[in-house]
């Protein structure tokens, strides 16, 4: 969870009183939120001759991007504690609205814009510092480290409407980076950037594009260059009065939710608090044309019957209208069903996705703490295992009551050792394989459980033969077909290595399992039977004339034969390539989820 360091003293002025560590801690666990640490117990270090103000650093769940800046925490503590209700956010009419123009060529690189304005906003060092603090904090969290969304902000003083949202050759953009005396290009601005610690790690983002994302005002000036740096024309400072927010993403939904929180949490400052001035964001090329940002609250509801057997409390739909609104929830009874409550859920709160977030929203205003100890009663249910892996764990507590024992090798492993070391070829259709690996060992998800429990073999070699081991657990393969385009298969599979091959006690061990399975052995002939038998086979990873596969005719359908696994003596080449020459080894592999 994110950690947000905030003003010790500007929190509990903000908060109306003054607490003690252990009540601050106690108000943090009623709500839902954790106190990692009050700085004040501890010596305080001192920053440029000046010793830093005592700090609390706040654990705020993933989730609750409203919590991530010291005004997000203040007002969403002070509702809590009912000394102020929910903002009223609200969009301004301006005489003219700013436009933003956005170009085709941007859907080569980051799709979507969105932005709005703050007028008349009154910096402090610690309200600047905060700014610029929750930006962070959503660039690490929500927007990926820039990579799904990247905003920027800007002095709109210093710069002139109408803006367009471009995608341009490196070559022709043209700028002085922030902070920066000297001008230079976007190929220029790689490089100058290449061993900044901060922003280097952002360059990967757009550097191999052909274009570059880029914000110009009207006189095709750049005021940023998205998600690496804003220009230092149009720099905010302490003095900055009116600020103009343009955030850029590949993700339709996070770039709204992005706005609405830095709109939402600096608001508060400007000249008429909690207004936002839109923006009208213009394509041309499709005739499109949007007003942003969108704070009008969302609608949904919740069951009164479903908070009240989830919490365990028994609240009228009115009580539970006002526990709601300690979480900024504005909730009323429906006049068509009194079981049902209307809930507006305000702009700062995208967490809220279903009704038992709500519901748990109400456990928090209720208080844990305050619901009567009982014992489940009628409730109580009796939960059965997944039968996979009710399955899985017949084969463990079978393989390893025969002597053999269980490893836990890693699921990714090098593209050699899935392929080439088991003298298998890759047919690009199988495997499934990291875009960006790290390192040669860790290249593709496994197809097999062969190369793990050989690798484990190997580790192990200097222990006295012989070595029997087994791993029950998943494999993955490619599916263009299904939605996540790939899906795991369980399977059971061991390795026997010593003096001798021990082909026998591989082919003990599954008529054990499979008897223990209670799957009988029939012939190849007893059509529509069930059970299985095995069949001789050429595998490359196995010694030839020494391998066969194992078939399986179901209950359900036993006109239909399939195979669901393989056995035999390794090839010595497969044992060379894994270090293991001096050692002879049979290896199974079977796919269980057919005993399911």
């Amino acid at each position: 969870m994110p950690t947000v360091a905030v003003d010790k003293e500007d929190l509990y002025e903000a908060l109306g009183r003054t607490y003690t560590t252990e009540e601050f801690d106690e108000l943090c666990f009623e709500f839902g939120i954790e106190l990692d640490e009050d700085t004040s117990q501890s010596e305080l270090p001192v920053v440029n001759g000046v010793q830093e103000r005592p700090q609390l650093k706040i654990e705020i769940p993933a989730n609750r991007y409203d919590m991530l800046c010291f005004e997000g925490i203040s007002r969403a503590l002070n509702i809590f504690l009912g000394r102020t209700s929910l903002p009223n956010y609200r969009i301004t009419k301006p005489e003219k609205l700013q436009q933003l123009i956005v170009k085709p060529e941007t859907t080569q690189i980051r799709q979507y814009i969105s932005g709005a304005i703050l007028r008349g906003i009154k910096f402090t060092p610690r309200r600047y510092e905060s700014f610029i603090g929750l930006q962070d904090k959503l660039h690490n969290n929500l927007c990926r480290n820039r990579t799904l969304v990247s905003m920027g902000t800007h002095d709109i003083d210093t710069i002139e409407g109408p803006f367009s949202y471009e995608a341009l050759p490196p070559e022709e953009i043209r700028f002085t980076p922030l902070n920066q005396t000297k001008e230079m290009n976007g190929k220029e601005l790689m490089e100058y950037y290449d061993s900044d610690k901060h922003l280097g790690r952002f360059l990967h983002i757009i550097r191999d594009s052909p274009v570059y994302p880029v914000v110009l005002d009207a006189k095709r000036r750049v005021c940023s260059l998205p998600p690496i740096i804003n220009s230092e024309r149009s720099k905010i400072t302490l003095d900055t009065k009116n600020i103009l927010i343009e955030v850029t993403a590949i993700d339709k939904t996070k770039v709204e939710i992005v706005v609405n929180q830095l709109v939402a949490m600096f608001s508060e400052y400007c000249s008429d608090p909690f207004t936002i001035e839109p923006i009208e964001i213009m394509s041309p090329h499709n005739g499109e044309s949007r007003i942003a940002p969108d704070i009008s609250p969302r609608s949904t509801t919740a069951e009164v019957s479903y908070i009240n057997g989830c919490c365990g409390f028994k609240q009228t739909p009115e009580e539970l209208t006002k526990l709601l609104s300690k979480m900024s929830l504005t909730a009323t009874v429906s006049p068509q069903n009194s079981d049902i409550l209307d809930v507006l859920v305000p702009c700062t709160r995208p967490d809220i996705l279903h009704q038992c977030d709500i519901m748990e929203d109400a456990g928090i205003a209720y208080g844990f703490n305050n619901l009567d100890r009982t014992f489940p009663g009628e409730s109580g249910t009796i939960g059965d295992p997944f039968s996979l892996n009710k399955v899985s764990d017949i084969v463990r507590r079978e393989v390893a009551m025969a002597g053999w024992v269980e490893v836990l090798p890693l699921i990714l492993c090098s593209h050699d050792e899935n392929y080439k070391f088991l003298r298998r070829v890759d047919d690009n259709q199988t495997a499934v394989k990291l875009a960006n690996p790290k390192t040669l060992e860790y290249q593709v998800v496994r197809t097999s459980l062969l190369p793990g429990i050989l690798k484990t073999v190997r580790e192990n070699r200097k222990h006295s033969l012989p070595i029997k081991v087994f791993e029950v657990s998943d494999v993955a393969f490619k599916n263009e077909k299904l939605e996540r385009k790939s899906y795991n298969e369980r399977h059971w599979a061991g390795v026997y290595a010593g003096k001798t091959s021990g082909f026998e006690i591989v082919h003990g061990l599954l008529d054990r399992i499979m008897q223990m399975l209670r799957v009988q052995w029939i012939k190849e002939s007893d059509v529509g039977v069930p059970g299985y038998f095995i069949k001789q086979q050429d595998d490359d990873t196995f010694f030839p004339g020494r391998a066969a596969a194992v078939y399986y005719r179901t209950k359900h359908d036993p006109s239909t034969t399939v195979k669901i696994g393989s056995f035999g003596i390794l090839h010595p080449e497969v044992l060379e390539h894994f270090e293991l020459p001096s050692v002879v080894a049979s290896a199974l592999e079977i796919n269980v989820e057919y005993f399911v």
